[in-house]
């Protein structure tokens, strides 16, 4: 899917390669810069909900795991807010929220001092940050509206969700065309998530790099206000696909069939079936 585009900037003598480069192979299998950044960024994020979680049950609470549990607490308040039936919202929560904490932990290790510019094989990067890999972020996206058709199975069941997109032209041609246009926008929804990520991702890698190499021996001093607003964007950027993925998902639960009253309720009977459930 992806080809070779390299970006040169002649003054700096600066190569920079869209896509991920194979570092080694184990047997066939090529492993990347990304994968290696990725590998230290799930073992981080794995080792941060164990800890968080080890914190709480024993009550002592450090600055890390009090605002790791405030964030939680505020994208789980946001994702009831969108999908508002609380028994479902319960479920979709923790795919939505362990995005935004593999995102933003793997976009803020992707500025890290190093990543980018240590550099093996003649010239490639040793370390490149995980969402910089357009492969990547494709696979969150499409991890993202499988999950999103899965949860809507559940809401209208196999066949009732496959007939929001399916429909006969000759008794329904108006809702046959809307079908047709929902299944398109579904993979312009995909396509909307992965793009946005990585190109984000990808423009502040060039530009992390491009200061870097520009300011030669000043680099230190000339990147630390780019690596500050890189956080910003960072997060910024985790926050975006995790309200995407949210609405995303809230969008396939909701029925368009006005006849159809099992699967499209009101804010009211969505409490009243989230205190029966």
């Amino acid at each position: 899917m992806m080809t070779d585009m390299p970006v040169t900037f002649a003054a700096a003598n600066l190569h920079i390669d869209i896509k991920a480069e194979s570092i080694f192979h184990i047997g066939e299998f090529p492993v990347t810069n990304s994968m290696l950044m990725g590998v230290f960024g799930y073992a981080l994020v794995i080792w941060l909900f164990f800890a968080v979680r080890r914190s709480i049950k024993t009550g002592k609470k450090g600055y890390i795991t009090s605002a790791v549990a405030w964030v939680f607490e505020m994208l789980y308040g946001t994702v009831r807010q969108v999908i508002q039936n609380d028994k479902i919202a319960k479920k979709v929560a923790p795919l939505a929220i362990t995005m935004f904490f593999v995102i933003l932990i793997n976009y803020w290790m992707g500025i890290l001092p190093g990543v980018g510019t240590i550099t093996v094989n003649g010239g490639t990067p040793l370390f490149r940050g995980l969402v910089a890999d357009l492969n990547v972020t494709f696979g969150l996206a499409i991890i993202s509206m499988v999950m999103a058709q899965v949860y809507a199975a559940k809401v209208h069941g196999f066949f009732g969700n496959i007939g929001r997109y399916i429909r006969n032209p000759l008794k329904d041609p108006v809702g046959s065309m809307e079908g047709i246009l929902e299944l398109i926008a579904e993979f312009s929804r995909m396509l909307a998530l992965s793009l946005r990520l990585f190109g984000n991702v990808f423009a502040g890698e060039v530009l992390l790099v491009s200061v870097s190499y520009v300011a030669a021996y000043f680099a230190s001093i000339a990147m630390l206000p780019f690596m500050i607003f890189e956080l910003f964007i960072g997060t910024i950027q985790a926050y975006v696909f995790f309200m995407l993925t949210t609405v995303f998902i809230s969008l396939g639960l909701a029925s368009h069939d006005e006849n159809d009253s099992s699967s499209d309720h009101s804010p009211a009977d969505n409490k009243k079936l989230a205190a029966e459930g």
